[in-house]
């Protein structure tokens, strides 16, 4: 299987991949874990964070930053261009797309409810907007709505790189060898891979079921699961969201170039 432009990641065989839960904006875990994450890693490594790093926690920007950082980091002490960290989209970062959208929205009161409802506030408040502005502009008319999500975007992109990480999300990742896709939620064990959609972000209560392997691939792991009921690994599934942002912490596992669980670490 080949990588889909702009949507699959395709990842080296024959090397660890490291794969990072859900973050929903938890800053101090996320430089805690980054710092046991240091003293493990090892060249040739590959890292992927399973999307969900905005949403819900109090310091969505600073957790922006620290992604940035390690990024420059791990190059700058591998020399590589990069490759090697894969970042996805989870349901915060397509919500987050969805309210800098809101204006072509056909019930845009009810699509802001529910962003609301589903944890965007923290992101809205990281790039200086509040919610309760969303719904006087959007009792104002189009043109004040627009003008309010115009200026999230253009305080996004003030924060050097917080746009362009945004602009690079993949929406899945897999081992070229077949060991690994990895997703941010899950995955419809009926649809085929290219056909799976917003299922990658929002899951999909056939993950927990899964059985066999899914489309040749050996393991699904995924970073988000709505129960955060910790880490499991089974023989063809792993979870690893251990309900950070939630009163739970950031969990971090190393896939070995067999396929097996190696190395997990938590902040």
């Amino acid at each position: 299987m080949t990588a889909t432009q702009n949507i699959f990641a395709s990842l080296r065989a024959n090397t660890r991949v490291w794969a990072v839960a859900a973050i929903h904006g938890q800053v101090d875990r996320l430089r805690a874990l980054h710092d046991k994450l240091s003293g493990e890693l090892a060249l040739g490594d590959q890292i992927v964070y399973l999307g969900n790093f905005l949403g819900h926690g109090p310091a969505v920007r600073e957790t922006v930053e620290e992604l940035l950082l390690f990024r420059r980091a791990v190059m700058a002490r591998t020399c590589e261009d990069g490759a090697s960290l894969v970042y996805l989209r989870g349901q915060q970062e397509e919500m987050w797309q969805k309210l800098l959208q809101l204006q072509f929205a056909p019930n845009p009161s009810e699509v802001l409810q529910w962003l609301a409802d589903n944890g965007i506030e923290a992101t809205v408040n990281a790039y200086g907007g509040r919610l309760r502005e969303g719904f006087t502009y959007i009792r104002d008319g189009v043109l004040p709505l627009t003008r309010w999500t115009s200026s999230l975007r253009q305080s996004m992109r003030q924060h050097d790189g917080h746009t362009q990480l945004m602009s690079v999300l993949r929406h899945a990742a897999y081992t070229e060898d077949g060991r690994l896709l990895l997703v941010s939620a899950g995955i419809d064990p009926r649809r085929p891979l290219e056909d799976q959609g917003d299922a990658f972000w929002w899951g999909s209560g056939g993950f927990v079921e899964l059985a066999e392997s899914y489309s040749g691939f050996g393991c699904v792991v995924r970073g988000f699961d709505r129960a955060h009921s910790g880490p499991a690994f089974g023989s063809v599934s792993a979870t690893l969201d251990a309900g950070c942002g939630f009163g739970g912490p950031l969990v971090a596992a190393a896939f070995d170039p067999d396929g097996s669980v190696g190395t997990v670490i938590e902040a």
